[in-house]
C-alpha cells in the first residue's frame, strides 16, 4: 500500500495518552513565549549565554516554522520532534524526523511504552531491576490522518520489521497529512 492509496479520515480523540521516559525536563521556551515565530532569534540569543540549551531544546530546524506550538504544555508535545536520532528508529521514522505517538486510552499507551521500554533496557548493560521515571501526558488530537485501521496494512504493522512502515511514513510525511491513525500492535483493541 502506497500513502496514495490509503483512506484518509478525521479523527477527534478527546484524553489520548501518552507516556514518556523523563529523559527531558520541560522546555519551557515553548511554553513561554507565544509566538513560534520568535523562537529562532531567542535561541540564538540565549546560545550566546548558555550554550547548554540545545541539548535541553533540541533540534528546533526539524520542525517547519507552520508546524510549530507554543503555550502550556506545548513542552511535551515539540520534545517528540526536536530529539530524534537514528540510534531510536520507531516504526514510522528510521531517526531522521520526529513522530509523536499517542495512545487512544492509557491501557494502549502503557502496553505499547512498556513493550519499547524493555527492547530499549534490554540493548543496555543496566543490571536488573533498573528502571525509569515515565510521565503521563493527556491530550486532545484532531486532525485529518491516513487511516491504518482497515484490513490491507499487515505489513505496516509487523511487531518486528518496520521498514516498510518507515517508508510508507515518509511517503505520508511528504504529503504533509497531519499523521497515520493504526491499529496498536501491543495492545488488542486499542488505537495509536
Amino acid at each position: 500500500m502506497t500513502a496514495a492509496e490509503a483512506a484518509t479520515t478525521h479523527l477527534e480523540w478527546k484524553g489520548a495518552v501518552r507516556i514518556i521516559r523523563s529523559l527531558f525536563p520541560p522546555i519551557d521556551l515553548f511554553e513561554d513565549i507565544a509566538d513560534p515565530a520568535d523562537w529562532p532569534l531567542l535561541l540564538s540569543a540565549e546560545q550566546k549565554t548558555n550554550p547548554r540549551i540545545m541539548a535541553t531544546i533540541g533540534n528546533l530546524d526539524l520542525v517547519p516554522a507552520d508546524r510549530r506550538v507554543g503555550g502550556p504544555g506545548a513542552s511535551w508535545l515539540m520534545a517528540s520532534f526536536t530529539h530524534v536520532s537514528p540510534d531510536r528508529p520507531s516504526r514510522f521514522s528510521a531517526g531522521d524526523y520526529g513522530v509523536l505517538y499517542v495512545g487512544d486510552r492509557y491501557e494502549t499507551a502503557l502496553f505499547e511504552t512498556i513493550h519499547h521500554h524493555a527492547r530499549f533496557m534490554a540493548r543496555t548493560a543496566e543490571p536488573p531491576g533498573w528502571t525509569s521515571q515515565f510521565r503521563e501526558i493527556v491530550l486532545n488530537v484532531s486532525g485529518d490522518l491516513v487511516d491504518l485501521r482497515a484490513a490491507g496494512a499487515d505489513d505496516l504493522l509487523d511487531p518486528d520489521d518496520y521498514a516498510p512502515a518507515q517508508r510508507f511514513a515518509a511517503q505520508v510525511r511528504a504529503s504533509e497529512a497531519d499523521g497515520i491513525v493504526y491499529p496498536s500492535v501491543r495492545y488488542p483493541g486499542g488505537e495509536c
